[in-house]
């Protein structure tokens, strides 16, 4: 190895670095991208009379600065960032609904019950009268008003699933295509690594993981993903797609369901569990529909129960103007009853509401062995009942299911929601002023006459009474909560859950900056000391052509002898 080939060996690794050096200035922008440096060595030494003489330098590889524990980290910090920020983009549109306490449900509900006073005070006066069922049929409106925003919400909602669940498939092809193309470039006559493919690949798996959460497990160059729950999504050149799919009982609901192979060429949605998908822009939806959306309105259904049933119950012990007892002043939605798909059947329990200081908010599962029906209640995953095919209606929770005739073969279930639509059937069915039985009894036991405004003023009273919210076994009034605090819990639920969401969106933005500094620290490329470097890969540059001048400069002196 002469002095030129020295020279020449110092040019070839200069410009290697200079060209990374180059390649890190110009991708200090690009997301995801990491810190490359040539790594050299010595290209070894000859024997001489004199010593070892060395050959120059040669370079080994282009290795990227990357740490896998830190990487793994920010990729989990932005995973459950994703997942607060679309729980908080949810629940501050219901913070908003039910926060604003001069205008909705609150006022009405306090000027209906003023209304109910001022009738008591002058049963009489049909002026009076109709002021309290324009006042009733206004509140019945905010309900309605404030169900129809949370339907909305579910809608879009779904919408919002089937976006993200194709997004999701788009990372994963082309995630999988990486995997390929890494493994070619493993293969190829050089076999280094392709840090590119590599930066390319992780930063796909960091969006994938802001709209669900996956676990990477990398062998081999290759990475594989399961849902975080064992069920895979990408194994080696398979790819199991997502889908967007209606809820086994609810075909408005969509869940989450991931394709498998079903053994003779096809492929058949397999469910994953909602609990189980806890991060990224999905599980955050998932989670807030849970435990907000369907609380929220479970709560506001509840609540349209205990109004239209509390005052019915009593308007029915009045009398109004001609001496009548008094009829319903509301209607109100019944409890749904859902086969689940694959059902023997498409009928369904009889399922009514009994009183509403017993029930739950909660919704109740039903399941029938082949002997007897086995009902769960959701929210925590007692059974209240067991009841055989021939034990007519049974009562549980402020509800009464009747099973008799029901044609279900062992397997079949259903779900039952006691609430969830109740307030779709809340209307104001007393449109007469006359007809409001404001009356009660005399001490004759007849009705009192239109002077008397007894009934109206038991009426006004159900304001406070505790009409709602029992133990399950409560009989009528005996709930935990009056209409007023029931709403008001409703409206301190949401508003705790939204504080405490700001709060872990706060937190976990500070842990992602730390995290993202950390990840940077190593991976990220700083212009100032790229540019230290410029310099000085330029300076061994234009050493290393000296080399090789100094060397022509000495075969011509050669040369110069032989003249």
């Amino acid at each position: 190895m002469n002095l030129a080939n020295i020279g020449q060996s110092g040019l070839l690794a200069a410009q290697n670095r200079l060209q990374t050096t180059g390649h890190n200035i110009t991708n200090a922008a690009t997301p995801g991208y990491s810190r490359q440096q040539v790594l050299v060595e010595t290209a070894g030494a000859s024997a001489s009379s004199a010593g070892w003489i060395g050959r120059g330098v040669r370079a080994v590889t282009v290795q990227r600065a990357y740490d896998a524990f830190l990487s793994s980290q920010l990729m989990q910090a932005r995973t459950r960032g994703a997942a607060l920020a679309a729980y908080g983009d949810q629940v501050a549109q219901i913070n908003n609904l039910v926060a604003d306490r001069s205008t909705g449900i609150s006022p009405a509900l306090q000027q209906f019950f003023d209304g109910l006073q001022a009738v008591a005070s002058a049963p009489a006066d049909i002026a009076a009268r109709q002021e309290l069922l324009g006042r009733a049929d206004s509140l019945v409106s905010q309900l309605r008003q404030a169900n129809d925003f949370l339907n909305e919400q579910r809608v879009n909602l779904n919408e919002q699933v089937s976006t993200t669940v194709q997004q999701a498939n788009s990372l994963l092809d082309r995630i999988q295509m990486l995997n390929q193309k890494i493994t070619a470039a493993g293969a190829s006559a050089t076999g280094m690594p392709p840090n590119d493919l590599f930066d390319q690949r992780d930063e796909l798996l960091a969006g994938l993981g802001e709209l669900i959460n996956v676990r990477v497990i990398e062998q081999d160059g290759q990475v594989s993903l399961d849902a975080g729950n064992g069920q895979l999504l990408l194994a080696g050149d398979a790819v199991f797609h997502l889908r967007a799919t209606p809820a086994p009982a609810s075909a408005a609901r969509l869940t989450v369901s991931v394709e498998i192979p079903d053994g003779h060429g096809g492929l058949v949605p397999l469910a994953l569990d909602e609990t189980a998908i806890t991060g990224g822009r999905l599980g955050g939806l998932l989670e807030f529909r849970r435990d907000v959306l369907d609380k929220t309105q479970d709560d506001l259904g509840r609540l349209a129960v205990g109004l239209a049933q509390s005052v019915n119950r009593q308007h029915a012990q009045g009398y109004d103007l001609s001496g009548q007892p008094g009829a319903d002043i509301f209607s109100i939605g019944a409890p749904q009853a859902r086969a689940f798909g694959g059902n023997s059947t498409n009928l369904v329990p009889a399922v009514v509401h009994e009183d509403a200081a017993g029930l739950t908010g909660s919704n109740y599962e039903v399941r029938f062995d082949g002997a007897q029906y086995t009902v769960t209640r959701q929210s925590d995953g007692i059974q209240v009942a067991l009841i055989a095919p021939g034990d007519g209606p049974v009562s549980f929770d402020g509800l009464q299911i009747d099973v008799t005739g029901l044609p279900a073969q062992a397997g079949d279930g259903w779900l039952i929601e006691p609430v969830r639509d109740a307030v779709v059937g809340l209307h104001l069915v007393l449109q007469d002023p006359a007809q409001f039985a404001a009356a009660g009894l005399g001490a004759d036991q007849l009705p009192a006459g239109t002077a008397n405004g007894d009934n109206a003023l038991k009426m006004a009273q159900l304001q406070l009474a505790k009409v709602i919210g029992g133990s399950g076994q409560a009989g009528p009034g005996q709930g935990s909560m009056s209409l007023n605090e029931a709403y008001a819990r409703l409206v301190n639920t949401v508003a705790v859950k939204t504080q405490a969401n700001q709060t872990a969106i706060k937190a976990q933005d500070a842990l992602y900056q730390q995290s993202h500094a950390a990840q940077q620290a190593v991976s990220g490329v700083n212009l100032d000391e790229e540019f230290i470097l410029l310099q000085r890969f330029q300076e061994q540059y234009r050493a290393s052509a000296r080399l090789i001048d100094a060397a022509s400069s000495m075969f011509d002196t050669l040369l110069g002898l032989r003249a």
